[in-house]
């Protein structure tokens, strides 16, 4: 009895941990990326591109957007990884490359935010 109660455990912790993950497979439009900080002018950038995570942990970013006139273009591989409440996304030289804090997950919709290296706020809203 006592070995069918940690078997079931360890069946549901596993699969709490996928689900995270799961959820995240396939292509997501950027429904907003904005950025803030204290002393500073907020930005907000609407519908700027996807992201697609595929199985294995691996990806793609199609992103275009303008800041303060500089036109900015993200279309590169990407690896990723769910632990806990964090999605991290590593790609060379990309400005979503970092440690983001899952403030909510939905099957169709996702926020996430993250403080970058000039101690900005930055919030990215995902949608299918």
């Amino acid at each position: 009895m006592k070995t069918k109660i940690i078997i079931g455990t360890f069946f549901l912790i596993g699969l709490i941990f996928t689900s995270c993950s799961n959820r995240l497979i396939g292509t997501w439009t950027i429904k907003k990326y904005e950025t803030t900080a204290d002393g500073k002018q907020a930005v907000e950038l609407n519908n700027i591109g996807t992201m697609t995570f595929n199985r294995g942990g691996v990806g793609e970013k199609d992103i275009t957007y303008t800041i303060f006139g500089i036109i900015k273009e993200d279309k590169s591989k990407f690896q990723w990884t769910v632990q806990d409440n964090y999605v991290k996304i590593e790609s060379e030289g990309s400005d979503f490359s970092k440690k983001w804090i899952i403030i909510y997950n939905n099957k169709n919709s996702q926020k996430w935010k993250s403080i970058d290296q000039n101690n900005q706020d930055e919030i990215l809203e995902l949608a299918k």
